[in-house]
């Protein structure tokens, strides 16, 4: 059984991946000229380590990754601490750099599975792909090439991604600590996760009525923005800013059509309030091969759906510009442990469906 995977980013890596260890012949194409990941950190939750466990590779996963207690350290701009992170409870993150993940999912697939400088151009229900060296027919497609997804715009056309917010994000120099923390400000929050090597990658989002608005200097609107702001000194500790406009897709009705599939952030990309859009990639990898074309939407659509809606409902409140608005945010991070505990574990408790061989 031949499966062509579009796009070579931690959900196509990872679905190559869980394909070949079902017994697929795996092709993947990138249309980068080569193999890693742009950006700067991301976290994977419980859910995603687990999906990874059914792939044989989680603890090697848990081995290279840095804990932080972000999700549970919850301040204001002053520093206050609206609540700790408790160790004998609560469960940390597990984080990167998002090219150090991408490099040890990557390490795992045989030689001469990715072929890079290679885009996707179109693609037919019956599972014909053309591409810069030609065309091939599989038995599967998956396109897992992002929220501009080549694929999807072939059989699911004139999606369009809505715009949520902006964002700067930046990763320290080495020699800075950092437990991980969330700081929530009026129409702003701040984010920071230790990534190992005694480094620190953080965010700002700040709501913005619309996209494209760009800045000469966007270190120094960081500064201006979190002005008097505890997180100061990771920004004297930071060479670069990325500055991007986040957005996310309306939801699909479906994510297979003939036998091409979709995944990650090409079908459901989502506001990354929730730290979820790689783990997602990831659950619909291992899903995918698991269940194959038939089950797939069945498995994946309700809870993709969901997780993005609350996503895009918990952003709209976090970067909230009124008064009102902010009061009660920070009256909902005094809530009782529990409550936030069991809010997480609708997320995190995601068990991965047994695997079954090609064919």
């Amino acid at each position: 059984m031949k499966a062509v995977v579009a796009g070579a980013g931690i959900g196509g890596v990872t679905a190559a991946l869980a394909l070949i260890r079902a017994g697929w012949d795996v092709e993947v194409l990138e249309r980068a000229p080569e193999l890693g990941e742009v950006g700067a950190g991301l976290s994977i939750a419980p859910n995603a380590l687990r999906a990874l466990d059914s792939l044989g590779i989680g603890e090697k996963v848990r081995a290279a990754a840095t804990p932080s207690q972000a999700a549970y350290n919850l301040c204001v701009p002053s520093g206050e601490r609206l609540r700790r992170f408790d160790p004998a409870h609560d469960t940390p993150l597990s984080c990167f750099h998002r090219a150090d993940l991408h490099r040890l999912l990557a390490a795992e697939l045989p030689d001469g599975v990715v072929r890079t400088g290679c885009a996707v151009h179109s693609v037919t229900e019956d599972g014909e792909v053309v591409h810069d060296a030609g065309r091939v027919t599989a038995d599967l497609v998956v396109g897992a090439d992002g929220i501009h997804s080549a694929v999807r715009e072939a059989l699911w056309p004139g999606i369009t991604p809505r715009f949520r917010c902006t964002v700067w994000r930046g990763v320290t120099e080495p020699g800075v600590e950092e437990a991980g923390t969330f700081t929530f400000g009026r129409g702003a929050y701040f984010l920071a996760h230790p990534i190992g090597g005694e480094r620190v990658y953080w965010a700002l989002a700040v709501h913005e009525r619309r996209p494209g608005v760009r800045y000469a200097d966007d270190l120094a609107e960081v500064r201006r923005r979190v002005r008097g702001w505890h997180v100061e000194p990771l920004l004297d500790a930071t060479p670069k800013v990325l500055h991007n406009d986040v957005t996310d897709l309306p939801p699909l009705p479906a994510y297979v059509r003939g036998r091409v599939a979709l995944l990650g952030d090409a079908a459901h990309a989502m506001a990354p309030d929730l730290g979820q859009g790689a783990c997602q990639a990831i659950e619909d990898a291992v899903t995918l091969a698991a269940v194959g074309l038939e089950g797939y939407d069945r498995a994946r659509l309700a809870r993709t759906r969901g997780i993005a809606r609350m996503a895009r409902r918990k952003g709209a409140m976090a970067l909230t510009t009124s008064r009102l608005g902010y009061a009660l945010n920070r009256l909902g991070m005094r809530a009782p442990a529990a409550v936030i505990r069991k809010q997480t574990e609708k997320l995190w408790s995601w068990t991965p469906p047994t695997a079954r061989a090609a064919g």
